[in-house]
Formats: C-alpha cells, sequence, structure tokens
C-alpha cells in the first residue's frame, strides 16, 4: 500500500545502537506528524536529502548495473562462436571484474564493521579474537556459499548472520553473483579447467597445493589497527577464486597472531602476493609489528 508501519520500520532498520524511543522518534519526524504509517515517498525523500558524498556512489552502482548486465548480455551471445583465445581472454576478464568487486566491497564491509563496532562500544579485554574464514571446498562451492547467503528466503537485513547491509552492499552482491553464475557456465565449457583426472600424474610445482604459514608478534598499542586490517585481509583472500582456505588465530600471549593460507598451487599464490590487498597487510606489518615476521610454505600434492 506503499506505507510502512512502525514494525516494519523498526524491524528493518534496528541496529542494535538506536532504542526503541529513538527509532520511533526518528520514525516520526521523518512522517512530519504522529502517525502510525510511514508513506514510503516521505522515507525515501528523506534518505535522498542525507545522501552526501554517497549519491555518486550510489549512481556509480546504477551505472554499473547496466554496464554489467550490457557485457553479460554480449558474452553469451558471443563467447561460444569466439575462438580460444577469445574465450581465455573473456574469462580472464570476468575473473578480474569479480576480483576487483570483491575488493571493494571488502573495503565497504570493514568500514562499516568498524562504525558499527564503534557505536556498540569496545569490548571487554576478556574476550578473545579469532577470525576465520569457512573452508573452500572448491571454486564453485565458495560461490554456492556466497549465492546461499545473499539470496537465502529467509535473510533479511536485519539478521544475525550478516548484520545490517546498507543498500549499495546488496548492489555489489548482486553484481558478484551475477558475475559468478557466468563464469561458472563459461568454466563448464573450458574442460582444461578442470582437475586432473586420478589417474594422472601430477607434475611440477604448479600440480601441488601451496600452504603459507605467517607468524606475527604485534605491538601492543596497534593491536586495534592491526586486527581490523587482519579482518579485512582474511576476507579479501578467502574470496580469492583459488585460495581452498584461510584462517588467522590470536596466540595466548594476547600480541602473537598466525595465519595460514592454502593456494591451489604456488602461482596462484604469488599473484595474490602481488594484489594491492596483499601489499597494503605488508606494509600494515612492516608498520605494526614489534619484530619481522615469519613465513614459511609448505607443497603438498
Amino acid at each position: 500500500d506503499g506505507k510502512l508501519s512502525f514494525e516494519e520500520f523498526q524491524n528493518y532498520f534496528a541496529d542494535g545502537v538506536l532504542s526503541p524511543g529513538e527509532l520511533r522518534e526518528l520514525f516520526s519526524s521523518i512522517d512530519g506528524h504522529p502517525a502510525d504509517n510511514l508513506e514510503t515517498e516521505k522515507l525515501c525523500d528523506y534518505f535522498s536529502e542525507h545522501l552526501g558524498v554517497y549519491r555518486p556512489v550510489l549512481a556509480a552502482l546504477e551505472s554499473l548495473n547496466c554496464a554489467v548486465l550490457t557485457a553479460m548480455d554480449t558474452t553469451k551471445l558471443e563467447y561460444e562462436r569466439a575462438s580460444k583465445v577469445d574465450q581465455f581472454v573473456t574469462r580472464f576478464l570476468l575473473r578480474e571484474t569479480v576480483s576487483q568487486l570483491q575488493a571493494l566491497q571488502s573495503s565497504l564491509e570493514g568500514a562499516s564493521d568498524t562504525l558499527e563496532a564503534q557505536a556498540h562500544g569496545p569490548r571487554s579485554d576478556e574476550e578473545r579474537v579469532e577470525v576465520q574464514s569457512r573452508p573452500r571446498g572448491s571454486r564453485r562451492a565458495g560461490r554456492r556459499a556466497l549465492r546461499s547467503v545473499s539470496r537465502s528466503p529467509t535473510w533479511s537485513p536485519g539478521s544475525s548472520d550478516t548484520g545490517q547491509s546498507s543498500e549499495a552492499e546488496m548492489h555489489w552482491r548482486l553484481q558478484i553473483n551475477r558475475l559468478q553464475e557466468l563464469i561458472d557456465q563459461l568454466e563448464c565449457k573450458a574442460p582444461r579447467l578442470e582437475p586432473l583426472h586420478e589417474e594422472e600424474f601430477t607434475k611440477g610445482p604448479n600440480s601441488h597445493i601451496l600452504v603459507a604459514q605467517r607468524q606475527v608478534q604485534v605491538a601492543e598499542e596497534a593491536l586495534q589497527d592491526f586486527h581490523h586490517a587482519l579482518c579485512c585481509y582474511v576476507d579479501f583472500t578467502g574470496a580469492q577464486s583459488h585460495c581452498l582456505h584461510v584462517s588467522a588465530q590470536k596466540m595466548l600471549d594476547n600480541a602473537s597472531f598466525t595465519l595460514y593460507e592454502f593456494w591451489q598451487d604456488e602461482a596462484s599464490w604469488r599473484r595474490h602476493q602481488q594484489s594491492a590487498c596483499s601489499k597494503a597487510f605488508q606494509r600494515i606489518l612492516i608498520d605494526h609489528l614489534q619484530a619481522p615476521d615469519t613465513l614459511t610454505t609448505v607443497f603438498f600434492p
């Protein structure tokens, strides 16, 4: 009916910071007078007046949405008729687009988490910190897991599993999901990308899984900044197509961390080391560690 009740408004916008009374006050101020229903047009007008620096961001998202849909439609029409080299280039460009979107999404989520943590106040000293991503059995399994979260019928902007998601984040997730689906379809038509059969022998370093272990000791005064950077790095790394698993654990001495990364092959790991996110994390290590970090790599067939 084009209107929101206060209960619907509260269910959507409650973030654990504003009290029910403060939400009621906001509800009434947007409507302009005490009422039980709020017109959605007034709600849109209210947020439009407060867009600020996010106005060009949302406008860019709209343009990005159109550009992505156009590129995907063209790819579906031309991919099968293209040469093998052109198909390879298309797959590479799609993977690179997904990687760039995931990097931007990681930055948005990091900023959102920081603001929410500040709004909820500092954590207790006794609370232990452990950052760990979900295991990644395969590239497609990882993508299905992401889609199951963003498309679940029971998922809502206020659900406890995903936290408060901004409209911008939802746009990013939808675009990433669409690109991932298209990559899955294209890869099904490229048998050379499938894993080796059991009867074949593995050859060379790139036929082995690489496990990288990094041990760091952080300066006490830099723990908070380092922990935020670590969260962003783990989220970004875990989203990479060739990363099988990534986790970080905080040791009992409260200043030492151990980071584990499992990669499909050495080449994938080395490419990741050259990414902007990885280089930024390495600069954080230089600035915030008490001593140089220890990096150990092991290969498994």
